[in-house]
């Protein structure tokens, strides 16, 4: 037996009760309370992995976990009820936080092994609809909120079947989780639980305390899930914000279909938010981005997204998102579409036949003309698919305004007073003045 204690299990057992840990370190004064820690410890961990000790005890509780989402969720987190839940043992409560989805009111966040959940203030049940288990989050954010005076930070919790267009297809979609937060530090009295003394000593701010607690019982719950937050340095919009001048704007407005939201281009995909429904597409579902509707101000983005099973390319879907402005075209493309490859996939054979701007044009101005690059990316001219689609509208505008000019003749103007008739019409004065003139001559000849 080791004259200390087995740390390394200790800590595996009680990773998500680090005051556990400490507290038994401290009893541990004496040789014979160290082998008696030593084999409580040694028992528990043989336990955890069905008796064998040499299994990790944290590929055990995967196992637990991909178990468990085989079965049949009731909110797309949770098997059991709201009382079943509340009579779990809360490690932290952090009171009055702004919840905005599923339901917009302050709610109580109450922490626990095996959930997050809001409650009502001033009382001890779970919200119906806003209980997540940690086994259940796959994508947590946290981004600032847009067009705000005063910084405030959204946390979006992302469970199973809350994002994608095709997991939603055969199971019912749930919500996930949004929440909004300032960025002062938490108020005197609004953290409770066993864990708020640990938590005190990152509550210097609501983000610090928040990406503590939520990192702990994601781990804790066996999940490899990392907070992603945006990062300027890597996509940022060029359109200043009036209300923070001095901050650069990490999202895109953008509309889908009738609702207004914004794109946030991240680092593991794109999330369209925060209204209902929220949308979140993942890096490794996109098969292409392409551009249309291309005006003088704004422009369309598609996202084609597999929608298979196992990334089948054979199924995807389109998502829309309208109205982007223009001047932050070069940044979407070249700093994050092309930053990720994801333009190459507007090579398949799929996406050559819908460049509608380009069609268009060619259409007016006949085949032979404005010949352009099949596959929408850059071509010999070193322009790309957006580009020579502006390009060619401004030409067809030059065009039609040179036909104009071609067409105006001031002579028949002068001859019908500056009426302004038709060529039709000045003919068929032509044609009367012509017979007038007949007329006065078989006159004169009488």
């Amino acid at each position: 037996m080791s004259s200390g204690l087995d740390s390394q299990k200790l800590n595996i057992i009680f990773q998500s009760r680090p005051d556990i840990v400490d507290g038994i370190r401290q009893a541990a004064d004496s040789p014979s309370r160290i082998k008696l820690f030593n084999n409580i410890v040694s028992f528990v961990y043989e336990q955890l992995n069905d008796g064998q000790p040499d299994e990790p005890a944290q590929k055990r509780r995967r196992v637990d976990i991909e178990s468990s989402r085989n079965g049949k969720l009731s909110n797309g987190a949770t098997t059991g009820s709201a009382d079943d839940v509340a009579k779990e043992d809360i490690l932290l409560e952090i009171k009055d936080i702004s919840v905005s989805i599923p339901q917009r009111k302050k709610f109580d966040l109450c922490f626990t092994a095996g959930h997050l959940y809001a409650r009502a203030p001033g009382t001890k049940t779970p919200v119906s609809g806003i209980i997540f288990p940690w086994k259940s989050i796959e994508y947590a954010f946290f981004l600032p909120v847009p067009e705000k005076a005063q910084v405030q930070h959204n946390y979006v919790l992302l469970p199973q079947n809350s994002y994608f267009p095709s997991q939603t297809a055969s199971v019912t979609p749930v919500d996930p989780l949004v929440f909004t937060i300032p960025a002062t530090a938490p108020k005197p009295g609004s953290i409770g639980g066993p864990n708020a003394g640990a938590a005190s000593a990152v509550s210097d701010s609501y983000p610090t305390l928040f990406n503590w607690a939520i990192n702990k019982c994601l781990q804790a719950g066996g999940k490899n899930v990392q907070i992603v937050a945006a990062d300027p340095s890597k996509f940022h919009s060029v359109i200043r914000q009036s209300h923070r001048p001095k901050e650069q704007a990490v999202h895109v407005k953008a509309f889908r279909g009738s609702k207004d939201g914004f794109l946030f281009f991240l680092e593991n995909g794109i999330l369209w938010g925060f209204k209902k429904p929220l949308m979140f597409l993942p890096l490794d579902k996109i098969a292409a981005i392409s551009y249309t509707s291309v005006l003088q101000r704004t422009f369309n983005m598609v996202v084609e997204v597999f929608t298979g099973e196992g990334g089948d390319e054979e199924a995807t879907e389109e998502i829309e998102f309208a109205m982007l402005d223009q001047e932050d075209y070069d940044g979407i493309n070249e700093d994050y579409v092309a930053r990720h490859k994801l333009q190459d996939r507007s090579l398949a054979d799929q996406r050559k036949a819908k460049q509608e701007l380009i069609e268009n044009s060619k259409g007016k101005k006949g085949a032979g003309e404005g010949e352009q690059d099949g596959n929408g990316g850059v071509g010999e001219d070193g322009m790309t698919e957006l580009q020579r689609a502006q390009a060619e509208a401004e030409q067809q505008l030059q065009d039609e305004e040179d036909e104009d000019e071609e067409d105006y003749d001031p002579g028949s103007d002068a001859d019908s007073d500056g009426s302004g008739t038709s060529s039709d019409e000045d003919d068929d004065d032509d044609d009367d003045d012509a017979g007038e003139e007949d007329d006065d001559e078989t006159g004169d000849d009488e």
